[in-house]
């Protein structure tokens, strides 16, 4: 995309980068560990809520950002007024756990992340939980998979996606793009 990029978990280069993708793929209780073991808990709550600078988080990433989690009975970063919960299908055989594939979007409210990505795009999904978000503003797409859900947040400089913009074609390399020009 002819952005220069790093891959760090060094608390400096956290704290003076530009923007912040935070991707995940993994476990939401072994994640928050790893990141206390890391001494990047303060570090991202610094970069984030002081400095506020731009932060996208991917899938995990964006769980991340919520108080807690059922997956590992963990506390998250406490960003959102939210909880990460695993989802609650009526019908197991029609609805497979993880749910895996592509699927719509419903863009909620209006938002630089989501310039010239039109309502119902789709998107790549990984993902075996989803946020019970409380502060309905905070959403910035919902998708269906037996129920609506919240796919993306945006609250102030914290973006969030559930799905997965690196794998879904032109609609995330555009997504991508938006969060790289915020």
């Amino acid at each position: 995309m002819g952005v220069s990029s790093i891959i760090s978990s060094d608390p400096k280069d956290i704290v003076n980068t530009e923007k912040i993708i935070f991707p995940g793929v993994g476990h939401f209780g072994k994640a928050m560990s790893k990141l206390k073991e890391l001494n990047l808990v303060d570090t991202l709550h610094e970069a984030v809520l002081v400095k506020r600078k731009p932060i996208l988080g991917i899938c995990l990433g964006m769980e991340l950002m919520a108080k807690g989690s059922q997956e590992g009975n963990a506390e998250g970063l406490g960003w959102l007024d939210a909880e990460v919960v695993d989802f609650n299908v009526s019908d197991k055989t029609k609805y497979k756990i993880p749910c895996i594939g592509w699927n719509q979007i419903h863009i909620k409210k209006d938002s630089l992340l989501m310039n010239n990505i039109s309502d119902l795009s789709e998107f790549y999904f990984l993902h075996s939980y989803h946020l019970k978000i409380n502060n309905q503003s905070d959403i910035l797409n919902e998708t269906q998979y037996d129920y609506f859900y919240p796919s993306a947040i945006e609250k102030d400089n914290i973006f969030g996606v559930q799905y997965h913009p690196e794998k879904s074609h032109e609609a995330g390399a555009q997504l991508l793009k938006n969060f790289i020009g915020l």
